[in-house]
C-alpha cells in the first residue's frame, strides 16, 4: 500500500460520487459518459490492486455480495406510520380543521379583520412506490429496510446500496451522528417500459405496473437483479436521529438535499387548506406529465414542534394526510361469479371479469362483498360491468351496463353447500338487542356449517393463529399451513404442538435442517402474552386490540372464558354484540376442547395476573339495572331505584313484588314500575341478574369489592414514554408494566412526559426529552425502577 493509491483513491471516490449526484439526481451531468467511466475504471484497477482499501461505501461496492437465503428482520425504532386518507376536497378541510383545534392557542391569533391564522402545509405528490428506510451513522449508509408491518421490516441494505441515487457517504458535513432517511423507492414510467421491453425480448416475465416492479425488484434475494433494474429513490422524512435537524418539515428536506439526498422536486409550501387545495389540482392536471406514477398528494404540518404537540392516534399521525386521487374505471365482462370460504366460515362472491388495465393494473378477479351487493348491483353472470380500482387499490364492481346486457345472462346463486367441504350453507341471522328482548333478522352473510372440518376455514384459521401478531411462529406460511392440513397432520391449532420430528421430514420440501427449525420455532411459540393467545384464537369482532383489552381488563384466561357478555360491556369499546360473540366462543365445545389441549400441550400463557386496578369496584347497581334492560326504565329510573333498594339487588328484586313500596319509589313512572314488576317475575330474569352480580363478585369489579383506583397506583397521573431497544423486555412488555403501574404510555416525548425510557438506538425522543429537561432513565435504572415498585 502506498500514501498515493490511498489519496488518489479517495480522490477518485469523491469526484464519481460527485458525479452520480448530478446524473441520477440532479438530472445534469456535468461530464460525458466515457469520462465518466474512465474514472469509475480506474479505480476499480486501484482497488483491485490494493483490496485492502475498498470500503462499503466506494462506488465499486453499489453491485456485488453473494446473494441472501433469505432477508433478515429490522426493527424500526421509530414505527413507519401509515397515513390517513382524504378522497374528497371536504375531507381535506376536515383534517385542517382538527389539526387547527389540535393546535389550540399554540397557532397565533388572527389579522384585525377577523381571519384566522393558517397552518402552514409542506406538500408533495405521493409516489407509487414502496416505502424504505436508509439508516446513516457518521454519514455512512448501514442499513436499509422495508416498511414491514410498520414496526417491524426487512434487511435490504444490500439492495438499496445497488440504487444509484441513493448515496452510500452523505455529502457535505453537518449531519447528524445518526440518520434515519425515510422515502420511496420507485419506478419511472420510460424505466418501467425499457424494463418489460427487455423482459419481452428475453421471453422473461413483464411487470403489470411501475409499482409492483420496484417493489419485486427491491425483495430480490440476489442483489445483482436489483442492480439492473432502473430504480429510483425519493426521500420524504426522518425516523431515528442523534443530532440537530432544521426545525421544519421543508427544512429537513432542504437539509437532506444538501447532503446528497433525494427530493421531490415538486415540494412546496401552501398557507392554510385553501392554497393546499390548489396544489392538489394544479398537481392532478399535470399527473399524466409527470415521469413518474403518483397516487395522490401527501400534506404535512411544516412545523416540527407542531408535529410534535398533534401526536398520534392509533396507527396514523394527526400532522399528515395523503389526498388521493379519484379511483380509476374501466369497462369489462363479468365471466363468471366464485365462492370463496373465509376463516370464520363466510362465503364470499367473487367476480372473475374478463382481464382488462385499470389504473395501470390488469384486474381479472373484483370483490363483490356479499349477496346483497349482489341483489343491489343486479348482477347477472355475462354483463358488461364497471370495475373501480377503490383509492387505487382493491378493485370492485361498482356498476352494472344494464344496455349491455346479452340475452343468454345467468342470475348469480348463492352455493347451497360450501364449495370446498360440501357442507350446508346457511344465512346468518343478526339479533338486535333491546329492553330485555332479541329480534331475528336476516343477516347479509352466508356461512358454511363445516367450521374447521371444512379445509378452507382450518387454513385460514391456522394461518391467523401462526400469523406474526398472534403467536409468531416464524417460518410457517401459507405453504406449508395448507400442506400439513392437506396430509391431515393438523386438524386444530393444538396439532401443532403435536408434530414430530419424523412426521414433518417426511414432508415434500422438508428436510433435517429445515424440520429442525419448523419445530424450534413451533416450540419458540409455546410461551405467549395472554394478549396474543386471545387474539391468536380468531374470536370474531376481536381484533389485536380488543384482545390487548380483554388481557389487560380481566387478567387472566379464566375471567376471559367465564365473562358474561353484560359483564364484558363494563370494559370500553366491548359492545353488547362484540361481547355475545366473545360468550358465543367460549361456549363451544370445540373451541373450549382445543384451547384445553392447548394448554395440554404446553402452551404457557404470560402476563397473567388479577383483574386490572382500573377495574377493581367499578360496577355499580345503577348501571347493573341499566344493563338489564328493563322496559321503561333507562339510566335515571335505575339510579332511583338503586336508591331506593339500598344498593342491594335483592332489595330491587323484593321491591318490585312489593307494590305498595314500589309505588312510594321516587323517579319511576307508572311504566317503569309495571315493567320492574313484569321482568322480575320471569325467574330467568332474576337468575339472569343475579349471576351477573355474581360474576362481578368473583372478579373484583362489584360495587362492595375492594377499591384499587389507578389513583391509589404509584405511577398514577404520570406519562411516560419508551424509546430505542430494550435487551431484557420488549416495548410492549415494558409498556404493560408501567400501564400495571398506573402509568400513560406515549408515543411522543412532550412538556407532559414524566420520563424517557432510552434504550440503544434512541434517537429523537432521547434529544426531545433533552432539549424539554424531562427526566431520562436508561434500560438498568427502568429495570431497577420497576423492582423497586413492585411492577
Amino acid at each position: 500500500m502506498t500514501q498515493t493509491a490511498a489519496q488518489r483513491i479517495a480522490a477518485l471516490r469523491e469526484q464519481i460520487d460527485q458525479h452520480n449526484h448530478r446524473y441520477y439526481v440532479l438530472d445534469a451531468p456535468s461530464v460525458p459518459d466515457a469520462e465518466y467511466d474512465r474514472l469509475f475504471h480506474e479505480l476499480k484497477a486501484l482497488e483491485a490492486a490494493h483490496p485492502e482499501l475498498v470500503s462499503a461505501d466506494s462506488p465499486t461496492q453499489r453491485v456485488g455480495g453473494q446473494a441472501l437465503a433469505e432477508f433478515g428482520q429490522v426493527r424500526h425504532e421509530v414505527p413507519m406510520l401509515s397515513l390517513g386518507n382524504a378522497f374528497a376536497e371536504d375531507d381535506l378541510r376536515d383534517f385542517d380543521r382538527r389539526v387547527r383545534e389540535g393546535l389550540g392557542e399554540l397557532l397565533p391569533a388572527g389579522d384585525l379583520f377577523g381571519a384566522g391564522a393558517e397552518v402552514v402545509y409542506a406538500c408533495e405528490p405521493k409516489l407509487d412506490g414502496l416505502a424504505v428506510s436508509l439508516l446513516y451513522v457518521d454519514g455512512l449508509l448501514v442499513r436499509g429496510a422495508t416498511r414491514g408491518d410498520g414496526s417491524t421490516g426487512e434487511d435490504i441494505s444490500s439492495n438499496v446500496r445497488t440504487i444509484r441515487s441513493i448515496p452510500l457517504r452523505l455529502l457535505g458535513t453537518g449531519w447528524p451522528r445518526v440518520l434515519e432517511v425515510r422515502g420511496e423507492v420507485y419506478m419511472s414510467r420510460a424505466g418501467f417500459e425499457a424494463l418489460n421491453a427487455r423482459a419481452i425480448e428475453t421471453g422473461g416475465k413483464t411487470f403489470a405496473n411501475p409499482r409492483n416492479a420496484a417493489a419485486g425488484s427491491l425483495r430480490q434475494l440476489d442483489p445483482k437483479i436489483t442492480a439492473s433494474r432502473p430504480l429510483e429513490f425519493c426521500a420524504y422524512g426522518i425516523g431515528q436521529v442523534d443530532g440537530e435537524l432544521p426545525a421544519t418539515q421543508s427544512g429537513v428536506l432542504a437539509a437532506l438535499r444538501g447532503w446528497g439526498v433525494p427530493v421531490s422536486a415538486e415540494l412546496r409550501l401552501a398557507e392554510g387548506v385553501e392554497a393546499a387545495l390548489a396544489y392538489y389540482r394544479e398537481i392532478g392536471a399535470r399527473r399524466a406529465a409527470l415521469a413518474y406514477e403518483i397516487d395522490g398528494v401527501v400534506f404535512k404540518v411544516d412545523r416540527l414542534d407542531w408535529q410534535r404537540e398533534l401526536g398520534f392516534r392509533a396507527r396514523e399521525p394527526r400532522w399528515a394526510i395523503a389526498h388521493k386521487f379519484p379511483a380509476q374505471e374501466e369497462l369489462t365482462e363479468l365471466l363468471d361469479v366464485e365462492f370463496q370460504v373465509g376463516r370464520t366460515g363466510a362465503v364470499t362472491p367473487v367476480a372473475r371479469l374478463k382481464p382488462v388495465q385499470v389504473a395501470g393494473v390488469t384486474v381479472s378477479n373484483a370483490t363483490l362483498h356479499n349477496m346483497d351487493e349482489v341483489a343491489r348491483l343486479g348482477l347477472m353472470i355475462g354483463d358488461t360491468v364497471i370495475v373501480r380500482r377503490a383509492g387505487d387499490v382493491i378493485p370492485q364492481v361498482v356498476q352494472v351496463v344494464v344496455e349491455r346486457r346479452p340475452a343468454d345472462a345467468r342470475p348469480v346463486e348463492t352455493p347451497r353447500n360450501c364449495p370446498v367441504c360440501g357442507s350446508h350453507v346457511e344465512r346468518t341471522q343478526l339479533v338486535k338487542r333491546g329492553k330485555g328482548k332479541a329480534s331475528l333478522s336476516e343477516g347479509s352473510i352466508y356461512r358454511c356449517v363445516g367450521r374447521l372440518s371444512c379445509r378452507a376455514q382450518l387454513k385460514q384459521a391456522i394461518i391467523h393463529f401462526v400469523s406474526r401478531r398472534a403467536m409468531d411462529i416464524d417460518g410457517l406460511g401459507e405453504r406449508i399451513v395448507e400442506q400439513l392440513v392437506d396430509v391431515g397432520l393438523v386438524r386444530s391449532p393444538a396439532d401443532l404442538y403435536a408434530l414430530g420430528f419424523d412426521q414433518v421430514v417426511a414432508l415434500e420440501g422438508f428436510a433435517e435442517l429445515s424440520t429442525r427449525n419448523l419445530l424450534a420455532a413451533i416450540a419458540a411459540s409455546r410461551q405467549p402474552s395472554l394478549a396474543r393467545f386471545i387474539y391468536a384464537l380468531g374470536i370474531p369482532d376481536v381484533g389485536e386490540e380488543t384482545a390487548k383489552l380483554l388481557a389487560r381488563a380481566l387478567g387472566a384466561l379464566a375471567r376471559i372464558e367465564a365473562a358474561l357478555p353484560e359483564v364484558l360491556t363494563w370494559l370500553p369499546d366491548v359492545g353488547l354484540e362484540v361481547a355475545h360473540e366473545i360468550r358465543s366462543f367460549f361456549d363451544d365445545d370445540h373451541n373450549r376442547t382445543v384451547i384445553a389441549q392447548l394448554l395440554e400441550r404446553g402452551v404457557a400463557l404470560q402476563e397473567e395476573g388479577e383483574l386490572h386496578a382500573e377495574f377493581a369496584a367499578c360496577a355499580s347497581l345503577a348501571e347493573l339495572i341499566a344493563k338489564l334492560e328493563i322496559p321503561g326504565i333507562a339510566a335515571t329510573g335505575a339510579k332511583h331505584l338503586a336508591a331506593a333498594a339500598g344498593d342491594s339487588l335483592e332489595g330491587v328484586v323484593a321491591l318490585s313484588q312489593d307494590w305498595l313500596s314500589l309505588k312510594a319509589t321516587k323517579g319511576l313512572t307508572e311504566k317503569a314500575r309495571a315493567g320492574l314488576r313484569e321482568f322480575f317475575a320471569a325467574p330467568g330474569n332474576v337468575a339472569r341478574a343475579r349471576a351477573i352480580e355474581a360474576q362481578l363478585r368473583a372478579f373484583g369489579m362489584h360495587w362492595q369489592s375492594e377499591k384499587k383506583r389507578v389513583a391509589d397506583l404509584p405511577l398514577a397521573g404520570q406519562t411516560w414514554v419508551l424509546t430505542g431497544t430494550l435487551e431484557a423486555m420488549s416495548r410492549d412488555e415494558g409498556k404493560a408494566r408501567l400501564e400495571a403501574l398506573g402509568a400513560k404510555v406515549a408515543g411522543s416525548v412532550s412538556a407532559k412526559t414524566h420520563c424517557v425510557v432510552a434504550g440503544p438506538g434512541a434517537g429523537s425522543k432521547l434529544a426531545r426529552a433533552g432539549e424539554l429537561g424531562v427526566a431520562v432513565l436508561d434500560e438498568a435504572a427502568f429495570l431497577a425502577r420497576l423492582a423497586q415498585l413492585g411492577g
